[in-house]
């Protein structure tokens, strides 16, 4: 072989090692923790501190590695093309070309990014100096070569962003297939699901209408306040003035039964209003994350929503937030029932006001709840009319009986499984 088909089938080699490092490092980076280097690091492990350096500037990075993989494939074809049909037949050139393509397919791509993906600190370490000589030489291409690729895309109408395949749904569909495998139980996957759920919330999703809080009068008689507050069960209950719009405090039954036993049990001698605590409004259209942030703020748990009118919508609890994350919470004091009755005959009871995501949650059905909250009104949306009592609706792949309303609103309906989803189909 001549000194230049030395020269050639060396590049080669070198190409083949450093397609390799590329790969092995770009697998590396994508599974490793940034937890464990930052650990290794502290350990003085050498190269740590390297590979963090790569992670905080991800996107050079990778495509300064991905960039190195393309060019090392591209000229060690250019070379291998060159050599071999300089020296050997078409037909034999060709089966050889075929079998050089499979070894640096095998040896310069797939078994260094296998590996690497296996071991991926380890390997993020060790090779993190020639990571950063490459990226060093190929970022501002890589970084030049995206900057083009971004202007096509939105010279095409494209951001560049895939909005039908963003990251949380990404994580939903891993939820969903390590659940389906079994490797992911179902509470966990409903917890899971949850915490992806709660970025798409808000408060008005989540906050207990008006209809079914329990608010008390302060003109009320004292003793009938205090029977009030011993039936409802709850620990702090909104109270109003002249109208139910004007909440002028939260009367804490801590508070009240200090007071109670100062005065000896005597109602009549306790000024309720001097005990109330200060209300808290918040907005419904705020976010439920940063909900969360701010009961976890002001160490508060219980606020009272209103719209841009300032018009009372309901309230929210910190359990409320949780519940989304973990389900319904229930202990000795909440209701048996949860506003779904199965009978015998596979349809459920259902009360107009239970949340879709509970239905959801707990029958691990997948009815949509973008347009409405509440299974009475997904059938409102769905039926595009208020549907009179006796009206039955098929869509999703059950069937919706009308059973009570009040008013405008639906309170009671019967669910049936269909065999297969129809559209808004009804009848009188």
């Amino acid at each position: 072989m001549s000194s230049a088909s030395g020269l050639i089938g060396g590049a080669l080699v070198a190409l083949l090692i450093l397609s390799a490092i590329a790969a092995a490092v770009r697998a590396s980076l994508w599974n490793a923790s940034r937890t464990r280097l930052g650990e290794l690091q502290k350990r003085g492990i050498h190269g740590a501190g390297s590979a963090l350096r790569l992670l905080a500037d991800e996107d050079r990075t990778m495509g300064a590695l991905a960039l190195a993989k393309l060019l090392a494939a591209g000229v060690a074809g250019g070379l291998a093309t060159f050599l071999l049909f300089h020296h050997l037949p078409p037909l034999q050139a060709g089966l050889v070309a075929l079998a050089l393509i499979a070894v640096f397919a095998l040896f310069g791509l797939v078994l260094p990014d296998a590996y690497a993906a296996r071991r991926a600190d380890g390997v993020a370490v060790m090779f993190s100096g020639p990571a950063r000589a490459l990226v060093a030489v190929l970022g501002p291409p890589a970084i030049a070569l995206d900057a083009v690729a971004r202007g096509l895309l939105t010279l095409t109408g494209s951001n560049g962003v895939d909005e039908t395949h963003t990251m949380h749904e990404e994580l939903r569909e891993a939820i969903d297939l390590h659940a389906k495998d079994g490797t992911v139980v179902k509470n966990d996957r409903d917890m899971l699901s949850g915490i992806l759920a709660m970025q798409d919330l808000e408060v008005s999703d989540i906050m207990v209408h008006r209809t079914k809080m329990t608010m008390l009068d302060i003109e009320e008689d004292p003793k009938d306040i205090v029977n009030a507050v011993l039936k409802s069960g709850h620990t702090r209950i909104p109270v109003w003035k002249d109208t139910p719009d004007n909440i002028i405090g939260i009367l804490h039954a801590k508070n009240l039964f200090a007071a109670l036993q100062k005065h000896n049990g005597d109602a009549t001698k306790v000024d309720i209003e001097d005990i109330l605590l200060p209300p808290w409004f918040v907005p419904d259209t705020r976010a439920i994350p940063d909900q969360l942030n701010a009961f976890l703020k002001r160490k508060s748990h219980f606020a009272i929503v209103v719209d841009e009118y300032g018009e009372v919508q309901g309230l929210v609890t910190l359990e409320d937030i949780i519940e989304e994350i973990v389900g319904d919470i229930q202990d000795e004091h909440d209701a048996v029932a949860a506003g779904v009755r199965p009978k015998p005959d596979g349809s459920y009871l259902v009360d107009g006001s239970v949340a879709i995501r509970d239905l959801n949650r707990a029958f691990d059905w997948t009815l949509p709840d973008d347009e409405a909250n509440t299974i009475a009104g997904l059938v409102i949306h769905e039926a595009r009319m208020i549907p009179a009592v006796g009206q039955a609706f098929v869509f999703h792949g059950f069937r919706f009986e009308i059973l009570k309303k009040r008013r405008h609103q639906i309170t009671a309906l019967r669910m049936s499984p269909v065999k297969r989803e129809g559209e808004a189909d009804s009848s009188a």
